[in-house]
């Protein structure tokens, strides 16, 4: 195990199918990769079939998450008389229409791929093409089209996207082609589904839908881009397994100098509702094409980590950069160094937890966490069938590594995204209230140095796995592997000199 494992913030890569090799996917996880992620508007089904198997053939704990492209307005294709491009210049005036997305953009009419945008977009209203680049404003509008005026000249490309601050434009809570990635995800053994655009928890419920229509128990990641999913982020986070902070699209619906703030407000929000949260876009963008980041970049890696985040993302740099295992060890570093920071990194034990005093789980992962930082305990050690345990002690943000003893390979890979958690999978079957922590030593036997008198605290279940947690304990590795001994012979595996 390389020391890049032992951090306990995580680091999600983007795949793209063109370098998706055994060799590439085995140094991006020895360099401290975590997750793999698939974004579904840049590959085909084919392609993002490919990942899937070819990840889970380097090594089958590894989960995979997949973006939807979700509901958002574009700019249709460019007019093949006008090439692939039309220069625009600030002050010139344009009508723009909406439509199924077939009619083409010509220099008088930009059409957008929203049959009903006329009507939702009212006067004086700005639209931002191209992430900024262009910028439109609404003079005056009539039934059937809007009239614009640039305020910000440029080139327009075809199927551009569309922001417009501040305006709820009806967009469809899922697409057909994100419909189609759904199943497909369903159907390929995927964990996570990052779902794009958005806006309340209606759009949640539409994905969660589908997933229940299949007795799917992939877990949705909501991507927070917009004006609108701040203003309902709360119900947004209940309605979510997970939330991503995607702050290109936010950027550009938000200034610039309001996105910290917004991070940080969404981060204490999803720590407090024992959620994921993970913080994505141009992390380290120059090392897409530099073996170095910025300090800037470092700065802006450190400065998630301090706010506690579960994961950091890593897009275009592992996707079609230059540098891919350098930015992933750049992370890696990052973290390991920003986690040694004991004065900052305390316990999140005194935080309001929603509802944790109705949770009999969240009582026992605070009280664990809580007397870890009192009595001399190394690890925490616990079973779980749903990864909730898991997903409860990640929250109060701990200082001693978790290691969760999961029953299945699901529970294990949605794990792999909760802050200091190692998730493992039991893999055989002993028939005891204390079964996983043979498993548990085993693993710190080979991956850490483990001591006789090296103390754990360990969460469980008196009764079968589906009750959940029951009881907290301490105990020594020495009590603990004489207590396995007893209980499943003198050949018990978890015996090394």
């Amino acid at each position: 195990m390389t020391q890049f494992r032992n951090k306990k913030t995580k680091v999600v890569a983007t795949m793209s199918d063109f370098r998706c090799t055994e060799e590439f996917v085995r140094e991006l996880y020895n360099a401290g990769m975590d997750v793999v992620r698939v974004n579904s508007a840049h590959v085909t089904d084919e392609g993002a079939t490919k990942i899937v198997e070819t990840v889970h053939k380097v090594n089958p704990a590894i989960p995979i998450m997949i973006d939807t492209k979700g509901p958002e307005i574009r700019v249709t294709t460019i007019a093949e008389e006008y090439g692939n491009s039309i220069i625009f210049h600030a002050g010139e005036r344009v009508k723009v229409k909406g439509c199924d997305g077939s009619e083409l953009t010509t220099r008088t009419t930009i059409f957008m791929n929203v049959p009903n945008i006329v009507r939702d977009i009212p006067v004086g209203a700005h639209m931002l093409i191209s992430d900024g680049e262009l910028e439109i404003v609404v003079t005056d509008k009539n039934d059937e089209e809007l009239f614009c005026e640039f305020v910000l000249g440029g080139t327009l490309r075809s199927r551009k996207s569309v922001n417009v601050p501040g305006v709820s434009v009806d967009l469809p809570s899922v697409t057909e082609k994100d419909r189609r990635f759904i199943l497909w995800a369903i159907r390929n053994d995927v964990d996570f589904i990052a779902h794009s655009f958005v806006r309340s928890a209606r759009d949640v419920k539409a994905v969660q839908d589908i997933l229940d229509e299949h007795h799917s128990p992939i877990k949705i990641i909501s991507k927070i881009e917009n004006q609108e999913s701040l203003d309902n982020i709360d119900e947004i986070i209940e309605a979510s397994y997970g939330v991503m902070v995607a702050r290109g699209d936010l950027g550009v619906e938000l200034p610039a100098e309001m996105i910290p703030n917004a991070q940080r407000r969404i981060v204490e929000k999803c720590i407090s509702a024992k959620r994921p949260v993970i913080i994505a876009t141009q992390m380290l963008y120059s090392m897409v094409n530099s073996p170095r980041p910025t300090r800037a970049e470092v700065s802006d890696v450190a400065s998630a980590i301090y706010e506690r985040v579960d994961a950091v993302m890593l897009s275009d740099e592992t996707a079609m950069g230059k540098y891919p295992t350098e930015a992933v060890e750049t992370m890696a570093r990052v973290a390991l160094e920003i986690e040694h920071d004991d004065n900052h990194f305390k316990p999140m034990v005194d935080l309001d937890m929603v509802s944790v005093n109705h949770e009999i789980t969240a009582q026992l992962a605070r009280s664990a966490v809580r007397a870890s930082t009192n009595l001399p305990v190394k690890f925490v050690v616990l079973d779980t069938k749903t990864g909730r345990t898991g997903r409860y002690l990640a929250a109060f943000r701990g200082q001693k590594p978790v290691i969760a003893v999961c029953y299945t390979r699901h529970a294990q890979r949605i794990l792999a995204l909760s802050y200091g958690v190692v998730p493992i999978l039991r893999e055989r079957l002993l028939n005891d209230r204390y079964h996983f922590l043979a498993d548990a030593v085993e693993y710190l036997v080979e991956h850490h140095e483990l001591h006789n008198e090296d103390l754990m605290a360990i969460i469980g279940g008196s009764f079968d796995s589906d009750q959940g947690a029951s009881y907290i304990e301490f105990a020594n590795a020495r009590n603990i592997r004489s207590r396995c001994v007893e209980l499943n012979g003198s050949d018990c595996p978890l015996i090394k000199e």
